[in-house]
């Protein structure tokens, strides 16, 4: 026999039963839980002219557990504003603020006062528990991180 389990993202009502339970933690207070995800809220004022890029970060510090995967993206308002966004998945066993790599495309300054909603967490409960949970290099960031990732320091051939 085949077992299956399926991955399905959370209603505001599950988000809400996850944070009961201590399966999603995200403080401070102040953000909004939407129907399919949570609005995270920009930690500083942000000025980005056209071509600009700037690392910023989320308000919040988020704890996932082993069973709960997210998805960041970015508000659909500030998109038809010309903005872009690199937005990753984060990890069951995450814990920490979110850095997230925004881009202004456009023609005109965008500005993002601190506290703005900037970003949406959709979250996806796993079938099954992660074995390994997430215990990289941004584990317990604060603020904006730069990337830590090793570089080489070979040239290439």
């Amino acid at each position: 026999m085949v077992e299956r389990y399926l991955s399905m993202a959370l209603s505001d009502k599950e988000i809400t039963s996850a944070m009961e339970t201590g399966e999603l933690a995200i403080f401070p207070r102040g953000f909004r839980i939407n129907p399919a995800g949570v609005d995270l809220r920009i930690d500083r004022d942000v000025r980005l002219r056209p071509k600009q890029h700037s690392l910023v970060a989320s308000m919040e510090r988020v704890e996932l557990s082993d069973r709960i995967v997210g998805f960041l993206h970015l508000r659909s308002s500030l998109a038809r504003e010309g903005l872009f966004a690199s937005l990753a998945l984060v990890d069951p066993g995450f814990r920490g603020q979110l850095t997230v790599s925004l881009y202004n495309s456009g023609d005109s300054a965008v500005n993002l006062a601190k506290g703005e909603r900037f970003i949406q967490l959709s979250l996806l409960r796993l079938g099954k528990p992660a074995i390994n949970k997430y215990a990289g290099r941004y584990q317990n960031s604060t603020g904006v991180v730069a990337s830590r990732r090793r570089k080489k320091s070979r040239t290439p051939k």
